[in-house]
């Protein structure tokens, strides 16, 4: 059996890794801040549910609050919002063996931040795609599956990147290494940066994607995110429909049509209508990750001369709805195509 897994956040991400590792027999133990999902997880009599099309099961595993953790873990999985990334590493570093690693199962960029807590060597990157919600103390709606790739920061092919794979597989079959992680992660800035206006309004992902008054829209973030990345040295991947080609500067309206169409196709098939980020705004009422994940991207391409105006309003308009300024509507989205055309 692979080494013990402590899993630090059981929300949407974690929670769904540690259940489908836990039934497959490996030694999960989950660390979470909400006390009442804590005790619905190791309770026998409720456990970790895991609810959705994909798959319906229940799991009793271990579970604590960050305080009651103990002992050294060979192997960590970060999976909290990114906004607490940095204070979760600070607060799991006491408890990472002296050669364990730290997985960041996360959107944006947060293997820079962990790095520089615990260490270069002792960090590993995944992109991830998956569809999934927490949505009770204790259960989780998983919608659909996506792509899940593991990569060494550095670029190697290490054999701690194979074992984690060969575990990582008990999740997700298809899940793959890659000797370039960060042309992934930025891809997915690209991709996030489109979830995130999204959630401005009251229309599911798919209906957002396809409504045709906000395909300039689309292209113009999904440029940025891609010019960004270039300038920063990196040549951002695509995945589950999301094209890169379709978005740079210059693509054709019509191979960005083509790729949001296959976008679509993906929440189409799924229960998981909404992104997080909609989720966080309006049913959980709490902020989001725009700060660590989105505007960056605009942060990086001011360094570089590039002006990301799309994605600077859109933290602008998240901003206001997390404060309470702003309400749910899809005119939101049609305001932030207005204001974002070139001027």
């Amino acid at each position: 059996m692979a080494a013990p897994v402590l899993i630090w956040g059981a929300g949407a991400i974690g929670g769904s890794v540690g259940a489908w590792l836990k039934r497959a027999g490996h030694d999960v133990t989950f660390v979470d801040v909400v006390a009442d999902h804590v005790a619905a997880i190791k309770n026998p009599a409720h456990g970790l549910r895991i609810t959705g099309p994909v798959e319906e099961f229940t799991v009793t595993t271990p579970a604590r609050l960050p305080a009651e953790v103990s002992g050294k873990w060979p192997r960590i999985f970060l999976a909290v919002k990114a906004q607490d990334t940095e204070a979760a590493t600070h607060a799991l570093a006491p408890f990472l063996a002296d050669d364990g690693d730290v997985l960041s199962l996360q959107n944006g960029l947060n293997e820079n931040i962990i790095a520089g807590i615990v260490g270069r060597a002792r960090t590993i990157g995944a992109f991830i795609n998956f569809a999934a919600d927490w949505t009770a103390p204790g259960e989780i709606m998983f919608g659909n599956r996506g792509a899940v790739v593991l990569g060494e920061l550095d670029g190697t092919i290490s054999p701690r990147l194979r074992a984690l794979h060969a575990l990582m597989c008990d999740f997700e079959p298809d899940a793959i290494v890659t000797s370039d992680i960060w042309a992934y992660l930025w891809g997915k800035l690209g991709y996030g940066s489109m979830l995130f206006a999204q959630a401005l309004g009251e229309a599911g992902i798919a209906d957002c994607l396809t409504r045709p008054q906000l395909l300039d829209l689309w292209r113009q973030l999904g440029a940025e995110a891609i010019s960004v990345a270039l300038a920063e040295g990196v040549r951002p991947r695509g995945f589950n429909g999301y094209e890169v080609d379709a978005f740079r500067s210059g693509a054709s309206a019509a191979a960005a049509r083509a790729s949001l169409a296959a976008m679509a196709g993906l929440y189409r098939g799924s229960t998981k209508t909404h992104s997080g980020v909609w989720r966080d705004l309006w049913v959980r009422k709490r902020r989001t990750e725009v700060d660590v994940q989105i505007a960056p991207i605009a942060e990086r391409g001011a360094r570089h001369g590039i002006d990301c105006r799309a994605t600077r309003i859109l933290v602008e308009m998240i901003h206001e709805a997390e404060q309470g300024t702003r309400g749910m509507s899809d005119d939101n989205l049609l305001e932030l195509a207005n204001r974002s055309a070139p001027q």
